[in-house]
């Protein structure tokens, strides 16, 4: 299941994502994983999430950040919960893209058994209609 938190800058998508991780870690039977550009989250989530900055790796489109979190899945299969902050930020302004990307993402949610839960800074009526049938706006 892939779950989207969509808004402008400034909307607060950071802080629910913040929120929904802690949260994560408490009930969480396996892993809880964030992945972000940079490494600003690294004060806010507790020491029991593992938060990855995707710098570290070169990871700059949809396609090298699905490739990454294709192995993040093949490697931990404790993975329970996958966060991607600044997902444009990631993988670029293309919202076809960002579709295609998220379409991919749904087949290996379902079939990882993970949640994946994702920030995109925009405005929810500037997302292609395609977004919907992949993912849950939240």
């Amino acid at each position: 299941m892939i779950q989207l938190i969509v808004g402008n800058k400034g909307t607060g998508k950071t802080i629910r994502l913040i929120d929904y991780i802690n949260g994560a870690v408490e009930t969480s039977k396996g892993s809880v994983v964030c992945v972000e550009k940079g490494s600003n989250l690294r004060f806010n989530l507790t020491n029991k999430a593992r938060l990855i900055n995707v710098d570290t790796y070169g990871v700059a489109s949809f396609d090298e950040l699905y490739a990454f979190v294709s192995g993040l899945c093949a490697s931990n299969y404790d993975i329970t919960d996958l966060c991607i902050d600044g997902t444009l930020k990631i993988g670029g302004k293309d919202m076809e893209a960002l579709v295609h990307f998220l379409d991919r993402l749904s087949v290996l949610a379902e079939e990882s058994n993970v949640k994946m839960l994702l920030t995109v800074s925009c405005d929810a009526a500037e997302l292609p209609e395609g977004i919907q049938h992949v993912a849950n706006i939240i």
